[in-house]
C-alpha cells in the first residue's frame, strides 16, 4: 500500500462536475493498493495517518496529529501510486491491486478510519475525478506499507 499524505485547508473531489467528497481541513490521502494488501495494510494506514504529527503545535512545530487537531480525511483511490516507469515511456501498472479486490481494501480503509473517529469523506472508486486541494505548508509525506521508501 502506498500513500500520498497532504496536510490540507480544503478539499474536494468532483465526478463529472458533481462534488462526491469534501473536507473543510485535515488531510488528503491518496492511496495505492496492491494485490498483496489486505486489512492488515488498511488499519496500518489508518494509525499511521491519523496519528502522524505533521500540524503545528502552539510554538509552530509540527507535534500534532490529525486526531489532536480533530482534522477531517479526503481518500482518494489512485492506482498510479504503483505505476512503473523505470523501463520504456509507458508506466506498467502490473503490481496495481485490480476491481473487486482493490474496491474492498479501499473499502476497509475507509471503515479503518472511521474507527478510529476521523471524519472520513471519499472520492468515488474507479472514476475519472477531478481534485482539488490547498496543500497547507506544503506539507506532503510518502507513506508504503513495505517500508521501500
Amino acid at each position: 500500500m502506498r500513500a500520498v499524505v497532504q496536510r490540507s485547508g480544503e478539499a474536494r473531489v468532483e465526478v463529472s462536475g458533481n462534488v462526491v467528497g469534501a473536507i473543510s481541513s485535515g488531510v488528503v490521502v491518496l492511496l495505492g493498493i496492491t494485490a498483496t494488501d489486505g486489512d492488515k495494510e488498511a488499519r496500518w494506514l489508518a494509525d499511521k495517518v491519523s496519528n502522524l504529527r505533521i500540524f503545528n503545535d502552539d510554538e509552530g512545530k509540527m507535534n500534532r496529529s490529525l486526531l489532536d487537531v480533530s482534522g477531517e480525511l479526503l481518500l482518494v483511490s489512485q492506482f498510479t501510486l504503483y505505476g512503473d516507469a523505470r523501463r520504456g515511456r509507458r508506466p506498467s501498472f502490473i503490481t496495481a491491486a485490480q476491481g473487486l479486490e482493490a474496491r474492498a481494501v479501499y473499502e476497509r480503509s475507509i471503515e479503518a478510519f472511521t474507527a478510529l473517529g476521523v471524519r472520513t469523506a471519499t472520492g468515488e472508486f474507479g472514476a475519472e475525478m477531478d481534485l482539488s486541494l490547498t496543500n497547507r505548508g506544503p506539507t506532503t509525506i510518502l507513506l508504503d506499507s513495505d517500508k521501500t521508501f
